[in-house]
């Protein structure tokens, strides 16, 4: 693309009229009785998007910065679903550009007939709700509703440069930071292209060095190519902003997936062991006179917990919604109808929970008009989407059990185990934040905080009485709370419910969480803003962290899902050079540190920790407790890569030992060094 097309702008504006004078008022605020006409801002343009991009975009962070790409790429598969679209290029470029092309029918170029010193493109591109989505002529579904997708990246944007082949002529126009840098330009005549290409680079200002994660856009692009079959995705990434890649972005890919849902799940779950053999997919037109339809794959897998990915004309429902509800509705009928014709009483007792949490499933609807909530369109609200959803598919559940009856009475039979399963959980007790005349009901072991506000305090988890005796002496006894657990705890991925249910160690660390695990868990009951697992910084350490993230990923999942499970980072070196004391991680850290923090030729005294019990309360404190000088670790599972971390957590922490050997020897080439 020629960028010597796009040159620089003006911003003027008109003079404004001196606001009229007042005097001071009774009891004014210091420093504001001048207050007046003058301090009341009308923002014009784009100008609000670029004071207020959580507004429009959710914020300013990673996942805010990713939100502009997805914004042009949906715009792209408009066309394609649309129906004049086959293929989109999406390019990432050094230096944070991205370029997203389509061969479309083209944003028009040709004046507005509202703004006719405007062409179409300039309207579509910096004002707000504006767009070819309103009225539903050229388009049947859309993921952009609110006109406000294009426009917004535009003003969020350092340089946008965008391209338009329309009638065998290229036009080219270029903005920044949302004003154009140039009028629109005919660039000549053109036989083999046509559509919209647009390449901006987010704006410095808003997302500071933010820049675009290769792997994040690769699986975006996959996403979109599974969930419209008749598109093609082509995807190029520069080869230089790969390097170090763990995640297998290639520098370029054809994404084209015939068999949309089916081929993404079989995709995701790979190997892992299934209650029935066969998926099911499919698709259908919404019933009546709706126009749209609806897309499926579900599979139930017979470990772990599986997931819900929801789309609504291709754009991810993060949060769920309506179409989710019909769905769950859908599936939960239909599995009770079964059992009641197979004479199973205990099918009454099934419940969403006990058919869904063991299914791994993608759904996508296609609708007009959707409602989200928010312009991040996270959640689905149309209340019609239910209905039409459960409509759609409640038939088509119904014959799928029909023609496997073998099949069918398996997958009953593994649904009311989990319902008598969940039952049986009941008998766990709950223990909410108690009095203080109450809190010898709580575990023995547990040495609690005085503050009862669960937002502002703090539960430690701690290998063995010795760390605990340290963690209770640098403790802030108003906030911190210390659990000591004994060894390593009981692997809950490959134990039967039996052995969970009679572990003591686990009964203390849920009566002192006070949440409550399945379907009795009340997040409003959780006594502790934040649960930390505080082990030694060494092999049988990172065992018993590991055990612990895998019990509160099985068991209680809606702790990790909202942020409560974080893991300490206590060092492993502790250096000193006269009076100045330095902590290392490990030994790279110690390495570095030893170069860049002590005189070349002094002597340092160096000591290895060996556990948090042998390290002085003091030290403890100032290293790993204190919330001023400690580093923390969040614990965190993305929804989209649930598939991925489901199989991990199956094949390291599972009952198949098999899995575990193949996981070392496709890792082994690789290890350098072994801790043991």
């Amino acid at each position: 693309m020629n960028n010597d097309l796009f040159g620089p702008g003006s911003d003027k504006s008109p003079d404004k009229a001196p606001p009229p004078k007042r005097g001071k008022s009774l009891g004014a605020e210091p420093g504001r009785d001048d207050y007046s006409a003058k301090d009341i801002e009308v923002l014009e343009g784009l100008e609000p998007v670029r004071r207020r991009p959580g507004m429009y975009i959710g914020g300013t962070d990673e996942t805010a910065l990713h939100h502009l790409a997805a914004e042009i790429l949906d715009n792209a598969m408009d066309e394609a679903v649309a129906g004049h679209a086959s293929f989109i290029e999406v390019t990432l470029e050094p230096d944070n550009w991205l370029t997203v092309r389509d061969n479309g029918r083209g944003i028009p170029v040709d004046p507005h007939p509202k703004f006719k010193n405007l062409s179409a493109l300039e309207v579509i591109l910096t004002t707000l709700h504006s767009g070819g989505k309103f009225g539903g002529k050229a388009y049947a579904t859309s993921g952009g509703l609110h006109g406000v997708g294009s426009s917004v990246v535009n003003a969020l944007s350092e340089v946008m440069e965008v391209e338009v082949a329309r009638d065998r002529v290229l036009w080219k126009q270029g903005y920044a930071r949302g004003k154009p840098t140039s009028k629109l330009l005919n660039a000549g005549t053109v036989h083999n292209r046509r559509g919209t290409a647009i390449r901006f680079k987010p704006d410095t200002m808003i997302f500071g060095t933010l820049e675009f994660v290769p792997a994040r856009l690769y699986r975006l692009c996959r996403s979109k190519a599974y969930l419209y079959r008749g598109v093609e995705i082509r995807w190029v990434c520069a080869p230089s902003l790969l390097k170090g890649d763990k995640d297998d972005v290639p520098a370029e890919a054809v994404l084209h997936f015939p068999g949309g849902l089916r081929d993404s799940l079989e995709a995701d779950i790979g190997v892992t062991p299934r209650v029935l053999p066969q998926l099911w997919a499919g698709e259908a037109d919404l019933p009546g006179e709706a126009t749209g339809r609806v897309e499926w794959a579900a599979v139930w897998l017979e470990e772990g917990e599986g997931f819900l990915h929801s789309y609504c004309n291709t754009v991810p429902t993060t949060q769920g919604g309506t179409h989710e509800a019909g769905f769950r509705a859908a599936l939960v009928k239909g599995l009770r109808a079964w059992g009641e014709n197979r004479a199973n009483r205990r099918a009454a007792q099934i419940t969403a929970e006990d058919l869904l949490l063991p299914m791994a499933a993608k759904l996508s609807l296609f609708i007009r008009e959707p409602q989200f909530q928010g312009q991040t369109k996270e959640k689905l609200t149309s209340q019609e989407a239910a209905r039409l959803t459960e409509t759609a598919l409640r038939d088509r559940f119904d014959h799928f059990l029909a023609g496997d009856p073998g099949g069918a009475d398996n997958l009953l039979a593994f649904v009311v185990d989990r319902a008598e399963e969940r039952l049986r959980r009941k008998e766990l007790k709950d223990t909410p934040r108690k009095s203080a005349t109450r809190r010898l009901r709580l575990p023995g072991k547990l040495t609690d905080c005085s503050r009862e506000n669960a937002a502002e305090t703090e539960i430690f988890l701690v290998e063995g009485d010795s760390a605990g005796g340290s963690a209770k002496q640098a403790r802030n006894r108003e906030t911190q709370a210390v659990l000591p657990l004994r060894g390593k705890i009981l692997n809950v991925a490959s134990a039967s419910a039996d052995k969970l249910r009679q572990n003591q160690e686990l009964k203390d660390l849920i009566e002192a969480l006070g949440c409550g695990v399945g379907d009795r868990f009340d997040r409003a009951k959780l006594r502790y803003g934040r649960v930390i697992i505080m082990t030694d910084a060494d092999v049988d350490g990172a065992h018993i962290a590991s055990l612990l993230m895998t019990f509160f990923y099985r068991e209680l999942p809606e702790l990790v899902r909202y942020g409560h499970v974080y893991l300490a980072q206590p060092p492993l070196y502790r250096m000193t050079q006269g009076a100045k004391s330095v902590y290392a991680m490990d030994d790279a850290d110690r390495e570095r540190k030893m170069k860049r923090e002590f005189k070349p030729n002094g002597k340092v005294d160096v000591s290895r920790f060996k556990g948090l019990g042998e390290m002085p309360p003091a030290q403890l404190k100032e290293t790993t407790m204190d919330p001023a000088k400690r580093t923390l670790l969040k614990v965190v599972a993305a929804p989209e890569e649930r598939a991925a971390t489901n199989t991990l957590v199956e094949s390291l922490m599972g009952r198949r030992p098999e899995l575990r050997f193949a996981f070392i020897q496709e890792r082994a080439k690789t290890v350098e060094e072994v801790d043991v």
